[in-house]
């Protein structure tokens, strides 16, 4: 999907092609989908076609259970201009090294390369992301960055950077898609693609990714705001009370209130939830040991990061890794045999 020519220059059909792996995020696969099939139905003519490939054909689960039934293997696939894959749970575990090695051919070959939710991992570890900007969903920016901390994640909804299309998934493919095919084609086809979606507003890639602070009304205090972001930049070295209360201009008494007031709790207790959530995105989405797990999250003691993690979440660090490992719908596949 070329993302620098107007209508005038359009000649024929963009063929994209949806590379599904398992576990993908239906939601964001249908985001990316529906509106390339309104361009076609608003312009009256065929200006995208689309395939389902995975590697092996046949049909392809979604993190919701639903089997997508693919029309082409990897193999033989037709000739595309551009290839969106698409995962969900799991894809940053996701390993296949026949199919790593087509992608790179086929972007040696100029075909343009897109990433629905966590696919921006499979995208990275194929090595098509070397020297671009991306984004991932936001619960997986910090299991990628430790990861690959020589790309550049955003944190965006969406990021285009020449011919490598990232979004954080859900909803915000559908943004993306409504951003090439403006591109492509003209910013009143996008606006009537988006009309008909009955999606009010399309909005722009450089827009952060919604935050929990962002996501919950409770939290829309200004001074809390300021307090939970300067404890979210300081998580592998925590601040004491007092040096937090001082970067941000408060006293310790007035940062206590404020976080019983409105999150009933300690400032201290909501920091360690903070470093715990933090931890357990490290733990289930790299390989990092449970060692270098607790000191990127602020302990220096394995044994005590052990028993604050087991304390919050009821669960051992490695027995947590093990059952994120192994999901229950994961488990279910197998048992019924659908994997």
């Amino acid at each position: 999907m070329k993302c620098n020519e107007q209508q005038s220059g359009v000649s024929q059909a963009d063929t994209i092609g949806f590379l599904l792996v398992p576990d993908f995020s239906m939601i964001a696969f249908t985001a990316a989908v529906e509106p390339l099939r309104l361009a076609n139905h608003i312009s009256g003519k065929e200006l995208y076609r689309w395939v389902l490939l995975s590697p092996t054909g046949g049909v392809q689960r979604a993190s919701n259970g639903i089997g997508v039934c693919v029309d082409h293997t990897i193999a033989d696939c037709p000739p595309l201009s551009t290839v969106m894959v698409c995962s969900g749970i799991g894809g940053h575990w996701y390993e296949d090294r026949a199919m790593f090695s087509w992608m790179r051919r086929s972007a040696a070959q100029g075909i343009a390369f897109g990433a629905l939710c966590t696919a921006s991992h499979i995208l990275a570890r194929a090595g098509l992301l070397n020297g671009y900007r991306c984004t991932i969903h936001w619960e997986n920016m910090a299991g990628f960055a430790e990861t690959f901390p020589e790309i550049e994640a955003t944190g965006e909804l969406f990021t285009i950077d020449r011919n490598r299309f990232t979004c954080a998934g859900g909803t915000a493919a559908t943004d993306m898609m409504l951003h090439l095919i403006a591109a492509r084609h003209g910013e009143k086809l996008a606006m009537d693609i988006a009309e008909q979606l009955l999606h009010t507003k399309i909005r722009a890639g450089s827009i952060r990714q919604q935050e929990e602070l962002q996501a919950n009304p409770v939290l829309d205090h200004e001074d809390l705001h300021a307090a939970v972001a300067v404890m979210q930049a300081n998580i592998e070295e925590p601040l004491d009370l007092l040096t937090l209360a001082a970067e941000l201009g408060q006293s310790r008494r007035n940062l206590e209130r404020l976080f019983r007031k409105y999150m009933n709790c300690s400032p201290a207790k909501y920091y360690l939830g903070l470093r715990m959530k933090r931890a357990r995105q490290l733990l289930c989405q790299t390989r990092m040991s449970v060692m270098e797990v607790s000191i990127s999250c602020g302990f220096i003691s394995a044994t005590h990061f052990s028993k604050c993690y087991r304390d919050h979440f009821g669960i051992a660090p490695r027995s947590d890794r093990q059952s994120q490992r192994h999901s229950p719908l994961a488990a279910a596949h197998e048992f019924a045999g659908l994997t």
